[in-house]
C-alpha cells in the first residue's frame, strides 16, 4: 500500500483510489483492476517508439477501464515501506532525461544476452525509482519491458516470471543494488532457455 499526502485520488477518509465503478472496498478494487488489466495485456499494446509517451499509452492502455487518469502523471508525492519516489514535480524531466538515454542507446539492439540483462535492469531501476502513476507502476514496467526485450531482439519467456522474485529485486535495485535484478532479467530471456536446455 502507498502513502500519500493530503491525497485527492483518494475517496475521502479512505486510502481506497476513486475509480470508476465506484467500488469502495479495498478488495473489490483490487480483483477489478486485476482482472480488467490483465485482459488489457492480452490484448494488441499501443504502437509507439518505447518513448515517454509511448510508456503513458501503455499504462493508459492497461488502467483505461479503472481509472480516470490512465497515462497521466500523478501530482502527489507517494511513498512505499519507506521508499520515497521521485516528486511530483520532477517526474516529466526525469522521465524524459531517461527516455532520451534509452533512445541513445538504441534500445539495447545488437546487445548480447548478459549486457540487455544488464542494462534493462538499470532502466528498470531508474523507471521504478520515478514511478510516474498513481497506482498500476509494476504492471506499466512488466509490459514495456517485454516490449523493450523484443525490439532488442531478446524476448522474454514470461512464463517464467516469479512475481514475488522480481518484487524483491526491484526493491533491491531501489536501494543500488541491480545484481538482483539483472539475474531475474536473464534467467527470463529465450536464449538462457535454449541454452539451459542443451
Amino acid at each position: 500500500m502507498y502513502a500519500a499526502i493530503d491525497d485527492p485520488y483518494c475517496y475521502p477518509g479512505t486510502t481506497v483510489l476513486k475509480n470508476k465503478l465506484g467500488l469502495r472496498e479495498q478488495r473489490d478494487l483490487d480483483a477489478f483492476e486485476t482482472e480488467i488489466s490483465f485482459q488489457r495485456s492480452t490484448e494488441a499494446m499501443p504502437t509507439g517508439r518505447l518513448s515517454y509517451t509511448h510508456y503513458r499509452a501503455i499504462h493508459r492502455h492497461l488502467f483505461q477501464d479503472v481509472y480516470t487518469w490512465a497515462g497521466k502523471v500523478r501530482t502527489v508525492r507517494i511513498s512505499k515501506g519507506g521508499s520515497t519516489f521521485c516528486y511530483p514535480e520532477h517526474i516529466d524531466q526525469e522521465m524524459s532525461k531517461l527516455f532520451k538515454a534509452l533512445a541513445k542507446a538504441k534500445h539495447f539492439k545488437g546487445s548480447n544476452p548478459q549486457a540487455f540483462a544488464k542494462q534493462a535492469a538499470h532502466f528498470l531501476a531508474e523507471l521504478n525509482a520515478i514511478h510516474p502513476f498513481r497506482e498500476g507502476n509494476g504492471r506499466a514496467q512488466l509490459t514495456f519491458l517485454t516490449l523493450l526485450a523484443e525490439k532488442a531482439g531478446h524476448p522474454l519467456v514470461l512464463r517464467r516470471l516469479d512475481p514475488e522474485r522480481i518484487m524483491k529485486a526491484v526493491i533491491a535495485s531501489f536501494g543500488g543494488n541491480e545484481a538482483a535484478l539483472t539475474a531475474v532479467i536473464q534467467g527470463l530471456l529465450e536464449e538462457q532457455g535454449r541454452g539451459s536446455a542443451r
